[in-house]
């Protein structure tokens, strides 16, 4: 016998979509929040509109020096100064030469994230410091030489950070295999050099590099500047690498390591094969944040004589004809470093998405 009843009227759905719920629930879902809401609103109000009037619409973007009325930013010290700022003392006519390394930066990046086959993404990891070495300093194919004493500007920053990123990364890698090793020997060199290495500032295994190192060479043997920065840069980076591989290395579950090995697989096809791949990708935003502070850290080279961007600024800021412009110059270096700083973030992301499994 079917039994009736009469059911209530459920209510009407909540609207979970739109501005107003999203502010709801983002910007005053409670007093505290609303509170700093509001607050960060009025920062805003007194801020930004000043800045804008600054940046924008009273700067200066045409012109010289002389012909300057408004109060806001003189951009024309950027468009006088562009070049060192990009190049350094690099000769004006070779400029198209580390144009292409930039081109040829950016088809490898695209490349790398597009090919699956492991021995091409080793090829493009490999070939790419030495094509942009020989294609900047030139001497082969009818290239003028270019001593790297005339290297500088954002070209120099790039050109550091690329080079300590590929050539640190196997390092470091290594060197984070080594300290998971069960040879007791294996394990202690990589963890006295990690340890060692992350315990030191960079500004002072640049020092180093460029002061110590030479000591040791035999007579009449000399290294330039740039390529001592870049091994005190490569041995740097490579430990703090290890450090944030290892911590991959340690999220691997143990059935993992114990598949690998019912397969029979070798030590290197174990780690090359199954275990390496999963901790790099467990890894990818900490290894991103360590790139991203070496490629701020390029700063440093200046302690040996190098100028990167910021450097040049510091050195036409300088310039009697241009006295009292540095607010500008470092204003421009700020924008040059975010942009490139939230571009790495945002690949990273894409490379992350892209391999997420787990989804």
């Amino acid at each position: 016998m079917a039994i009736y009843g009469k059911l209530e009227a459920r209510e009407a759905p909540s609207n979970t979509k739109g501005p107003i719920h999203w502010a709801k629930e983002n910007l005053f879902k409670s007093i505290l929040s609303s509170i700093l809401t509001l607050f960060s609103f009025y920062l805003m109000y007194i801020t930004i509109p000043p800045l804008l009037d600054w940046m924008i619409f009273d700067a200066t973007w045409s012109g010289t020096k002389e012909e300057i009325v408004n109060n806001g930013a003189r951009w024309i010290f950027i468009a006088e100064k562009f070049n060192l700022f990009m190049y350094g003392f690099y000769p004006p006519e070779e400029y198209w030469r580390p144009n292409s390394v930039i081109i040829l930066l950016l088809v490898a990046v695209y490349a790398f994230n597009k090919i699956n086959n492991t021995r091409a993404r080793v090829a493009i990891i490999l070939a790419f410091p030495v094509i942009t070495f020989y294609l900047v300093s030139g001497g082969i194919f009818g290239l003028e030489h270019v001593e790297t004493e005339k290297w500088g500007g954002l070209m120099l920053t790039i050109l550091v950070a690329s080079v300590g990123i590929i050539a640190s990364f196997p390092i470091g890698v290594i060197f984070a295999l080594g300290r998971q090793s069960h040879m007791p020997i294996i394990r202690s060199i990589s963890i006295g050099y990690i340890e060692f290495i992350r315990g030191v500032p960079l500004i002072t295994l640049l020092f180093m590099s460029s002061v110590i190192l030479p000591l040791f060479f035999p007579e009449g043997m000399d290294f330039n500047k740039l390529l001592r920065a870049l091994i005190g840069i490569t041995l740097f980076q490579a430990a703090y690498i290890a450090e944030v591989v290892r911590g991959g290395l340690q999220a691997i579950p143990t059935g993992q390591y114990e598949a690998a090995d019912s397969l029979g697989l070798t030590y290197w096809k174990k780690m090359g094969l199954i275990i390496l791949p999963q901790a790099l990708k467990i890894s990818i935003p900490n290894l991103v944040g360590s790139f991203i502070s070496l490629f701020k850290d390029t700063t440093l080279i200046l302690i040996i004589g190098l100028f990167d961007v910021l450097a040049m600024v510091n050195l036409t800021s300088k310039d009697t004809n241009w006295l009292g412009f540095e607010t500008e110059g470092y204003v421009f270096v700020t924008m040059i470093y975010w942009v490139i700083c939230f571009s790495m973030s945002k690949y990273a992301q894409s490379v992350a998405t892209k391999y997420n499994t787990e989804r």
